[in-house]
């Protein structure tokens, strides 16, 4: 299993300074430099080549490659043309919690409710509820985002007004906080991530116990303690408040984003439930006399659930990209609004640091996705 996962870290390094290079040749590609772009025309030609000395273009294309490349690797991404004198890497830290916090929660909850529904669905196929639920999920699944972005705010925030209207905090209300939203955002982030973990490793404990009665118990008792400590931690914290905040405002997008991805989970794990329920072991498991709740959990939709985890992981890397439309719509000053930014203002340190970033991330999650399905199914053997 070593030998394999340091066979696809090498492949994935290699893969990702090709990837580097591609957006190198890329910022080559277009017409004229970075100094043309910004210089102004009366500045003495003598200040102007020193100028283009300082961002490195009087070097050969070479050269700017091999400075590219090792800056990159030693962490210094370059300094952003509309954001001067901040560095790349501290707007792009700046934004990273706050798309995290967004696509997270979302992802986590339509994934939940997908993968819920899909497994019920497929289970108890050829009912009204399953052709009612399924005819939503093709609604949401193929309807035009933007507009539907656009209707869940005319109605909840400008019509009932439950929710704020396109915010991430109230401004008068952070104007004496101790704490920046950045680390708001990132106690948030890591507690979620604590709740997530506590509650894998009950389910993990639980699945390892013969008896069902005690399954049941240790995962009741887990998932009561868990969430028993998230509540006390942000019950006596004293950033509650200025989270509370974050989190009404966050309501909206969470909710719109988790509809839209949920109806292609429900309908991935539909269709991969429903094939697992063909096979002969689920046949032999029915003949044995096995309850149909084990054979549903334990049996069907483990097996299930492997497409439904590469669409996950996979989805995950791609949140740090954010999503363009959801955070211009809703006014979220995320990485996906940083990277629009950054493109239509020619800022292409900033553009090319968040794309190098997101093509990390997408190569890691390859690496996680073959790990894991060495985990989840027995059936998958790497050898040599």
């Amino acid at each position: 299993m070593l030998g394999y996962i340091s066979k696809r870290v090498a492949q994935m390094a290699l893969l990702f300074v090709v990837f580097l290079t591609l957006l190198f040749l890329l910022l080559q590609a277009q017409p004229g430099d970075f100094a043309s772009q910004f210089l102004d025309p009366r500045i003495p030609a003598a200040n102007q080549e020193l100028i283009r000395q300082r961002l490195g273009l009087d070097q050969g294309m070479w050269g700017q490659y091999w400075t590219y490349i090792t800056n990159f690797f030693t962490g210094d991404l370059g300094t952003s043309f509309m954001r001067y004198p901040k560095t790349v890497w501290a707007v792009i830290v700046e934004r990273i919690p706050r798309t995290m916090f967004l696509f997270t929660m979302a992802t986590m909850l339509s994934y939940w409710m997908g993968f819920l529904s899909g497994k019920m669905l497929a289970w108890r196929r050829g009912g009204k509820l399953e052709y009612g639920i399924t005819l939503g999920g093709v609604f949401l699944y193929t309807v035009f985002y933007p507009w539907f972005a656009l209707m869940m705010i005319w109605l909840w925030a400008a019509t009932l007004e439950i929710v704020p209207i396109n915010q991430f905090l109230t401004p008068d209300f952070w104007l004496d906080s101790p704490f920046s939203a950045t680390s708001v955002f990132t106690a948030m982030i890591w507690s979620s991530v604590l709740v997530v973990g506590g509650l894998l490793v009950v389910q993990t404990v639980a699945g390892r116990m013969k008896e069902y009665r005690t399954q049941v118990l240790l995962r009741r008792t887990g998932r009561v303690l868990v969430f028993g400590i998230f509540v006390w931690y942000w019950a006596s914290s004293s950033m509650r408040p200025f989270a509370a905040d974050i989190t009404h405002h966050a309501v909206l997008p969470v909710v719109t984003l988790a509809f839209i991805a949920f109806a292609g989970v429900m309908l991935i794990t539909r269709g991969s439930m429903l094939e697992t329920l063909r096979e002969d072991y689920i046949l032999t498991a029915r003949a044995k006399g096995v309850p149909d709740r084990i054979i549903r959990d334990k049996h069907a939709a483990r097996n299930a659930l492997l497409p439904v985890v590469t669409s996950f992981i996979l989805g995950l890397a791609f949140i740090i990209g954010g999503g363009l439309v959801t955070e211009t719509v809703f006014s979220w000053p995320g990485m996906g609004e940083l990277l629009l930014t950054a493109v239509t203002s020619n800022d292409i340190p900033t553009a090319i640091g968040t794309l190098a970033l997101i093509g990390a991330l997408a190569l890691i999650a390859h690496i996680v996705v073959d790990i894991v399905y060495l985990f989840l199914d027995p059936r998958i053997r790497v050898q040599g």
